[in-house]
């Protein structure tokens, strides 16, 4: 797989603690090959006509491109929000090593 076969996932969670459930869920399950967990952001949004600032945790998910709407759909099913962060952005390139590993850890069977 070329680098554009790869994506990077940003979701966020309220707790970190939620944010390693769901972490360990994905790549358990094979949604992800890696997930890098950061333990504290800040995010400003609009909810319910309101502005809100709370502190979330943040996940950079990375997979294959191909996995993303199984992804988007598991992500739902078992994240605390209502409306879950879940954004994709392209990865351009790859080391060689990396795409590997990135190829194995999302590998499901047939």
């Amino acid at each position: 797989m070329a680098g554009s076969d790869y994506i990077v996932v940003l979701i966020t969670a309220p707790t970190m603690a939620d944010a390693r459930r769901i972490a360990r869920l994905l790549v358990e399950e094979r949604f992800a090959a890696c997930v890098n967990l950061l333990p504290e952001c800040r995010s400003v949004y609009r909810w319910e006509d309101d502005v809100v600032e709370e502190s979330e945790a943040m996940m950079v998910v990375k997979t294959a491109r191909e996995l993303f709407p199984a992804l988007a759909k598991r992500v739902a099913e078992i994240h605390p929000y209502a409306v879950p962060e879940v954004v994709g952005l392209p990865v351009v390139e790859v080391a060689e090593r990396y795409r590997h590993f990135l190829a194995d850890g999302v590998r499901r069977e047939k």
